[in-house]
C-alpha cells in the first residue's frame, strides 16, 4: 500500500473505492465500472497502476485504435489468450465477427488454469467511441459477467458523463466513479514530485509554484503543465548553474525565466514547435515567430468564416465584456474613459491570459465584424467545433445550463494578425485597429 501511495498521488479516495470494488482475487467483483472525468485527471494512470501493482489479470484496449467492432473484440480476445498461454507457447490468432461469437470465445479463453478462480478485468479507454458502434455492444459489455457466467469486470474510462451513454431502451447500470479535476494544491504536489535528483525538492517546488502562478488560469491540464515544467526548468536554474545566484535567490531566478514563460504562454496546447526547437529559442533568445511550426505565422489557411470566428474569439478573450458596446456599436453613447484607463493601466490583459466567454458573446462579436449578414446555421457551429478540435479554441465547460458552453482563445496576437493579413481587400483589414487595442 505504501508503494501504491507513492505511485498515485492525490487520488486516495478513488484508489480506496476501486480496491473495495475489486475485493479479493477470487471474489466476484462488480460486473461493470464506469470511470469518468476531464482530460488528464488520472483515470487511465490510476486504473493501470492499480491493476499492475496488484498483479491482477487484465487487458487494456483503446477504443480509438480499435475503431471497428471486429478490431475491438479480436484485440480483447487475443490479449486474453496471450495472458492464459505459457511464455514458451505461441498463441494462435483469434478471429471474431460478432458479439455472440465473442461471448462463446471468451468462455473458451477463460477456461485456462491461469485465469481460473480470479477476476479478469477488461479496461476500455475512450469508451465514448463505443456509442458509434453496434447498438448491442455497450449493453453486452455491461452484462458480460451474466452472459458468460465468468468472473469478469468491464471498466469503462471516458471523459463524458454516464447519462450520455445510457441507451433509450435501458441497460444494466454500472458503478459510476468520478475523477474530479486536480486542484492547484494537487498539481503543486504532483509536479513537485518530479524534481530532478541533482536539485533539492524545495528548489523545484519553488519553481513549480512560479509556473502554476503563470499558467494555472489558462491551463489546468496536468500533461501540458508537466511538459511546460520540463521545457522551462533549464532557464530557471541557469543562474544557479553559472554561479550567479543561489537556490534561495527567488527574485533573480524569476527575472531570468519570466520572458521565457511569456513566450511559452503564446503556444500553450498548440505545440507549434518541437521541444528541440523550443530549446533553440531559449538558447538563442529568438522570437518563436521566426521558427516555422505548425501554424507558421507567415501563412495561415482557415475557412473563410473560421478566420472571423477566431478573431471574434480573440477579442472576446482579451477584452472585458463591458467594452463590447464601445468597440462594436456605432452609436454607443458616452463612455467614461477615465475609469477604463485606470483599470487598464494596472495589469495587461495578456499577462492575465485569455478569459472564458459564452457562445452568445462570440456570435454577437462575429456578427458585428462581418460586413455581410451571417445566419446562425449548422455551418457556423461546425466551424466553431473544428476550431476546438484543432485546439485553437478551448471548451472550458458548460455546467451552467443558463449560460451554455464557454470557450477560450488559445492563439497568440501574432497568429491573429497573420489571419487578418491573409485575404486582401476584405473587412478583416478594417478590424486590425481593434486587435491593436486589445494588445495594449
Amino acid at each position: 500500500m505504501a508503494h501504491l501511495e507513492n505511485l498515485v498521488l492525490c487520488r486516495e479516495s478513488q484508489v480506496s473505492t476501486l480496491q473495495s470494488l475489486f475485493g479479493e482475487r477470487h471474489h466476484f467483483s462488480f460486473p461493470s465500472i464506469f470511470i469518468y472525468g476531464h482530460t488528464a485527471s488520472g483515470k487511465t494512470y490510476v486504473t493501470q497502476t492499480l491493476l499492475k501493482t496488484l498483479e491482477l489479470p487484465h487487458v487494456f484496449v483503446n477504443c480509438v485504435e480499435c475503431f471497428t467492432l471486429r478490431l475491438l473484440l479480436e484485440q480483447i480476445l487475443n490479449k486474453l489468450n496471450h495472458l492464459s498461454s505459457s511464455e514458451d507457447a505461441c498463441p494462435t490468432h483469434i478471429t471474431c465477427e460478432t458479439f455472440n461469437d465473442f461471448v462463446r470465445l471468451f468462455k473458451q479463453v477463460t477456461k485456462a488454469e491461469s485465469l481460473k478462480d480470479q477476476t479478469v478485468y477488461i479496461v476500455l479507454d475512450k469508451a465514448e467511441y463505443l456509442r458509434d458502434m453496434e447498438a448491442n455492444l455497450l449493453p453486452g459489455f455491461l452484462r458480460l459477467q451474466e452472459l458468460t457466467d465468468r468472473n469478469v469486470t468491464v471498466i469503462l474510462l471516458s471523459e463524458i458523463v454516464w447519462e450520455k451513454f445510457r441507451p433509450n431502451t435501458g441497460c444494466f447500470e454500472p458503478f459510476v466513479l468520478y475523477f474530479p479535476d486536480y486542484s492547484i494544491g494537487n498539481l503543486q504536489k504532483i509536479l513537485s514530485h518530479d524534481h530532478p535528483p541533482e536539485y533539492s525538492a524545495d528548489f523545484y517546488a519553488a519553481y513549480i509554484n512560479i509556473l502554476l502562478g503563470v499558467f494555472y488560469t489558462v491551463c489546468r491540464d496536468l500533461k501540458e503543465l508537466r511538459h511546460l515544467a520540463v521545457l522551462n526548468f533549464p532557464k530557471y536554474c541557469e543562474p544557479v548553474v553559472k554561479g550567479e545566484a543561489s537556490e534561495r535567490d527567488t527574485r533573480k531566478l524569476w527575472r531570468n525565466v519570466e520572458p521565457h514563460l511569456k513566450k511559452a504562454m503564446q503556444t500553450v496546447y498548440l505545440r507549434e514547435i518541437s521541444s528541440s526547437q523550443w530549446e533553440k529559442i531559449q538558447k538563442d533568445d529568438t522570437d518563436p515567430g521566426q521558427l516555422k511550426g505548425l501554424s507558421a505565422y507567415t501563412h495561415v489557411e482557415l475557412p473563410y468564416y473560421s478566420k472571423f470566428i477566431l478573431i471574434a474569439a480573440y477579442l472576446a478573450s482579451y477584452n472585458p465584456a463591458r467594452t463590447d458596446k464601445r468597440f462594436f456599436l456605432k452609436h454607443h453613447g458616452k463612455i467614461k474613459k477615465t475609469n477604463f484607463l485606470k483599470k487598464h493601466e494596472k495589469t495587461s490583459n495578456h499577462l492575465l491570459g485569455p478569459k472564458p466567454f459564452p457562445l452568445d458573446r462570440l456570435l454577437a462579436i462575429l456578427y458585428s465584424i462581418v460586413d455581410s449578414r451571417v445566419a446562425a446555421t449548422a455551418n457556423i457551429f461546425s466551424q466553431i467545433t473544428s476550431l476546438v478540435t484543432l485546439q485553437l479554441l478551448t471548451l472550458v465547460g458548460h455546467d451552467d445550463q443558463l449560460d451554455g458552453p464557454k470557450y477560450k482563445c488559445t492563439v497568440s496576437l501574432d497568429f491573429i494578425r497573420a489571419i487578418a493579413r491573409g485575404p486582401p481587400k476584405t473587412c478583416l483589414q478594417t478590424h486590425k485597429n481593434r486587435l491593436t487595442m486589445s494588445s495594449h
